[in-house]
């Protein structure tokens, strides 16, 4: 594999699951697994599609798509699941409500729910340095999100992307559902191979990637009349943004840029929903429910329908100035901001080169000077 192709795997390693409140996997197996692997992959294969940037990347806008479809998928279901034991307990309550963001579009609104008011100010000022994207870490966009919304609102994008498309992609359909199922047999013959990871963590991962792998072996990913459609509804998307660069979204802030890629979040899941997935009926349909707490610590069991799999997982929360937080969002976070460099002074730049003269002494009043 070239060292572009490379590259463009590692950028969307970064892609996550957005009803739960970890980071998942799923990319990242797919993109080390294959990457691993020096054999040539035939054309159409979904493989090549994901880790091939066509010279200027203008086929990253569907790479990420169909990616983003894989890690953000979710089946209809017309059945009303019982609650899990526990929903109604504060911690519980407080994942469920973390989910309510993402339903209606709001990443300013999901972005403030998972941290301190402290943090995200410090998350703020972290962004406007180029030390942090997040939360865009937590939502299946690339980590080069920028980059990604200048190609697709490039002059005559919805052409090259079209063209793209038709040269990797379309009518491949038996192609994508061979690289589907080797990607799933990948992706859990590397999880198995790790040893950083936890029993339930692993447990976890294995359910999505056989999850995903089946149904990417039998959606429409290869049909032209859908991604015509998806490249149009995108593009327009993303010129609307006005965000062209990861200039403009250091330049625009944190809660600005995050208050214009919110229609653009829309219409990703509006794409997702004309291959057949509703990433909304998966967040309307995820339950919580608390398994312990110990003081300002606990557990919460979260379950939610992927791919007409029901997927099972264990969430730690602790208890912060009065509210819940996820414990692995806290811990990067809390990482990630001491690894920032420290924010200047407001008035540091107007400090003058030479220190001020020392004041006057103060007259002879008879008082003790204020504060003394």
């Amino acid at each position: 594999m070239s060292d572009t192709g490379r590259q463009h795997a590692w950028n969307y390693e970064n892609l996550t699951f957005s009803t739960v409140p970890e980071r998942t996997v799923v990319a990242r197996l797919a993109a080390n697994a294959f990457r691993q692997q020096d054999a040539p992959i035939d054309q159409g294969n979904i493989v090549r599609m994901s880790l091939s940037t066509v010279r200027a990347g203008r086929f990253q806008s569907i790479a990420w798509v169909l990616l983003a479809a894989l890690c953000a998928s979710s089946c209809q279901r017309s059945d009303t699941a019982a609650a899990l034991p526990g929903a109604t307990a504060e911690p519980a309550a407080a994942m469920q409500s973390m989910t309510t963001p993402l339903r209606r579009n709001d990443l300013v609104a999901y972005a403030r729910i998972r941290v301190t008011p402290a943090q995200y100010t410090q998350l703020e000022a972290a962004w406007r340095s180029g030390a942090s994207r997040w939360p865009l870490t937590e939502l299946p966009l690339p980590s080069e999100v920028g980059n990604l919304l200048g190609t697709l609102s490039a002059p005559g994008a919805e052409r090259q992307l079209q063209q793209a498309f038709d040269a990797q992609l379309a009518g491949q359909a038996q192609g994508i559902r061979q690289a589907a199922q080797s990607l799933g047999q990948f992706g859990v013959q590397y999880l198995r191979s790790r040893n950083d990871y936890q029993p339930e963590q692993r447990a976890h991962y294995v359910q999505l990637v056989d999850a995903l792998s089946a149904w990417a072996a039998t959606a429409p990913l290869a049909d032209r009349a859908r991604a015509k459609a998806s490249i149009t509804d995108l593009v327009t998307a993303a010129r609307a943004t006005g965000i062209g660069s990861d200039a403009d979204l250091q330049r625009l802030g944190m809660e600005e840029s995050l208050r214009r890629l919110g229609p653009f979040w829309a219409a990703a899941k509006q794409v997702l929903e004309r291959y057949g997935l509703s990433l909304d009926t998966s967040l309307d349909a995820l339950r919580t429910g608390l398994i312990k707490q110990e003081g300002e610590r606990a557990q919460v069991r979260l379950r939610y329908p992927l791919a007409a799999h029901d997927i099972d997982l264990t969430i730690a929360l602790l208890k912060r100035e009065g509210h819940w937080y996820p414990q692995q969002t806290q811990d990067e976070v809390q990482a990630l901001l001491s690894a920032a460099p420290a924010a200047p002074l407001p008035d540091a730049a107007a400090a003058p080169d030479t220190p001020p003269a020392a004041p006057a002494p103060p007259a002879a009043t008879g008082q003790r000077p204020a504060g003394r």
